[in-house]
């Protein structure tokens, strides 16, 4: 058989099961990432398959940008579901997770690489500061619902808007393991600060602003024949995602953070307009599709690919740690002090799902220097991947039903009250 029908034929299957699996999997305790992972896994496992799927280390390139893509997508998308406005009180929670949770998970993470993975300072740092955001992909189904739902509940807020800053702000400990590993290591700690915290940071938010202002206007605001919203076309999400990105990254600024902000900028400029469903709904769509396909070659990898044939039970025990004690004791500790009810505290504490942008920054980090231990890396990243996409698959669902009436419930008493 010719490789190429074979990858084609098996495209068309994807696309049509994106579009059908989300419905019937709608009232299941089964997620759809679950869903490709395993078909993934069970297609490649055939030994006479035309075309293999390597191990990702063997295609660097390609699975840096496939994963980018997939990351930048799915924040445009989640950018534009978040109704509410940006504010240092309203975004309370936000902020805690990200100035004290993720600084927290990265240096447990960093700890545990070292100490019981025996990891050098870089690759155990680079592991953890990788592992440490919320993916904005896998973690689309605790978070908020299309533009105007009004359902914007603490749990689902603070997940997509952590999911929409955190990955961005990670940057930096990627950055700082990638200088410690290069030859010569780190020797400016002052110089790495300035630029790949201050700058940077700075860069993605002014820039992603600028451009999400700037596009709002043009959207929304220009006179009536010529203003974008007029076509009624939703592939427009994809040209201020790439405009975004790609002006952000040419500043040297953080791409993935300008993304979130230009949507959340554009929303600023109209935010009760029609025309951000549609642009939603395309984001969401091709989100979907892309990483349905980036799914399904992380489960060939699995089974084709030998991705964890470096898995060891210190590495299998620093994933359980990493899901089940660092990120929800970091989350917690992050929110304490804070008016949720214990079991949302819970429940945003333990849903910080890995994914798609620990993959992307693996490949990156592997592009630009040298690490020990990069069989190990790729078989603890992926194995925590997952467990997370099982765990966090199977549990979401019940998890935010049961919040969701605890929540309706307290709000008729109140009301009566």
């Amino acid at each position: 058989m010719n490789a190429y029908i074979v990858v084609l034929a098996g495209f068309g299957v994807v696309v049509l099961l994106t579009a059908w699996l989300p419905m019937v999997l709608k009232e299941l305790p089964l997620s759809l990432p679950i869903f490709c992972v395993a078909l993934g896994a069970l297609i490649f496992a055939f030994p006479d398959l035309p075309g293999v799927v390597p191990h990702p280390n063997e295609e660097l390139g390609i699975v840096e940008r496939l994963s980018e893509f997939v990351v930048i997508i799915s924040l445009m998308g989640a950018g534009l579901k978040i109704d509410r406005p940006f504010g240092w009180t309203r975004w309370r929670l936000t902020w805690r997770l990200l100035g004290i949770a993720m600084p927290l998970t990265i240096l447990g993470l960093a700890w545990l690489g070292q100490h019981l993975l025996g990891l050098s300072l870089a690759a155990a740092l680079l592991l953890a500061a990788a592992l440490a955001p919320t993916d904005p992909v896998l973690a689309s189904d605790v978070q908020v619902g299309p533009p105007m739902d009004r359902e914007e509940d603490e749990v689902r807020f603070t997940l997509t808007s952590e999911a929409g800053l955190n990955d961005g702000l990670a940057f930096p400990f990627v950055l700082l393991a990638v200088a410690l590993a290069q030859d010569g290591g780190l020797t400016n700690l002052a110089e790495w600060f300035a630029y790949a915290v201050v700058w940077k940071i700075a860069a993605g938010v002014g820039m992603g602003y600028l451009v999400g202002q700037a596009l709002g206007w043009l959207t929304f605001h220009l006179p009536n024949r010529a203003k974008l919203s007029r076509t009624g076309a939703g592939f427009v999400a994809l040209g201020i995602t790439c405009v975004a990105y790609g002006l952000t990254e040419i500043v040297r600024g953080y791409g993935f953070l300008a993304v979130f902000v230009a949507a959340l900028a554009l929303r600023a400029t109209e935010p009760e307009h029609d025309y951000h469903q549609k642009l939603h709904d395309f984001a969401e769509e091709l989100e979907r599709l892309m990483m349905m396909v980036l799914l399904v070659l992380f489960g060939g990898a699995m089974t084709g690919g030998g991705l964890f044939d470096a898995l060891t039970w210190q590495a299998a025990a620093f994933a359980l740690l990493a899901l089940f004690v660092v990120r929800p004791l970091a989350g917690w500790i992050g929110l304490i002090g804070t008016d949720p009810p214990p079991g949302e505290r819970a429940a945003i504490s333990f849903f910080g799902i890995r994914g798609i942008g620990s993959i992307y920054y693996l490949a990156y980090s592997f592009g630009h220097a040298t690490f020990d231990n990069v069989p190990i890396l790729w078989s603890t990243a992926g194995f925590i991947i997952l467990v997370s996409i099982v765990l966090h698959g199977i549990t979401v669902t019940p998890a935010m039903r049961r919040l969701d009436l605890r929540r309706k419930l307290f709000e008729r008493k109140a009301a009566k009250a």
